[in-house]
């Protein structure tokens, strides 16, 4: 595992281990000091690479949270450059993660019940399944539980169909691939989700592309009861929100956007 590099200060929790691999947060402290404050944790896409992206990516996003009042995380999980990695070991790592940020909210001054998962991509994958997915799960003891359910759910274009992904990256997958695909199992599932997707984001396997496969998935899961807000940006591509990217117009768009619908529901002053 290489080490992040992170251009603020941060401080680094193991909060899960894997034999000798130490999953880590790291977490950039709120300005404001009080207590019961939300949480907001940022999951990565890029991560079923076998040279995958730097938790460090969603950084400036993370320091503008922060800079809000919030506990913002940047999330370590197990990724492509993990010996044995699958997909399922992300989504393991993903509820691991809302575990424990639950279970030391006293120490880190939050509230258990404003807990926010963000992905983007890969990582957004992550985050739905690790919601919708009962059954995937390393900590026995937690088995029983639903303290990984977030309180709210910000996705950034993330692909949905389980059978693709194995089919390009994990073919070894491929008889499980329906039962960890979040397009095929349609349910109500989901916390209260933002859904931002430029209308030119593609993926050249998916048919009519990404933009396409989240659009559709969006609305099966609203018909089936899940609150969502579905958002276009116009001729963006994969990625487009990042930091730097578009002289950071989206990056500060986006940011504003997010920070409106925590608000609403009472995580942002």
């Amino acid at each position: 595992m290489r080490e992040p590099k992170f251009d603020f200060p941060v401080i680094e929790k193991t909060f899960k281990r894997i034999g000798t691999r130490d999953v880590k947060l790291y977490i950039f402290e709120p300005v404001i000091e009080k207590k019961n404050k939300a949480v907001i944790l940022f999951f990565i896409g890029g991560t079923f690479k076998q040279n995958p992206q730097s938790p460090a990516v969603f950084q400036h996003q993370a320091n503008y949270f922060a800079s809000l009042g919030m506990v913002a995380i940047c999330v370590d999980y197990r990724a492509g450059h993990d010996e044995g990695f699958t997909p399922k070991h992300a989504i393991a790592d993903a509820k691991s993660a809302v575990r424990w940020v639950r279970k030391y909210a006293d120490e880190l001054g939050s509230d258990r019940e404003k807990v926010i998962m963000c992905g983007s991509s890969a990582g957004g994958y992550v985050c739905v399944s690790s919601i919708m997915f009962d059954h995937l799960n390393d900590e026995p003891h937690y088995s029983q539980t639903r303290d990984h359910i977030p309180n709210a759910l910000i996705i950034f274009g993330a692909g949905m169909d389980g059978i693709d992904i194995m089919q390009r990256r994990y073919p070894q997958l491929l008889d499980q691939a329906s039962e960890i695909s979040p397009f095929h199992n349609i349910k109500k599932a989901l916390p209260s989700t933002l859904w931002m997707c430029g209308t030119k984001e593609d993926t050249p396997s998916i048919p009519n592309g990404l933009y396409e496969q989240n659009k559709l998935f969006v609305k099966q899961m609203v018909d089936a009861g899940n609150e969502i807000v579905f958002e276009e940006y116009e001729g963006m591509e994969h990625g487009f929100f990042k930091y730097e990217k578009h002289e950071n117009k989206y990056f500060q768009q986006t940011n504003e956007r997010m920070a409106e619908f925590l608000k609403g529901m009472g995580f942002v002053n």
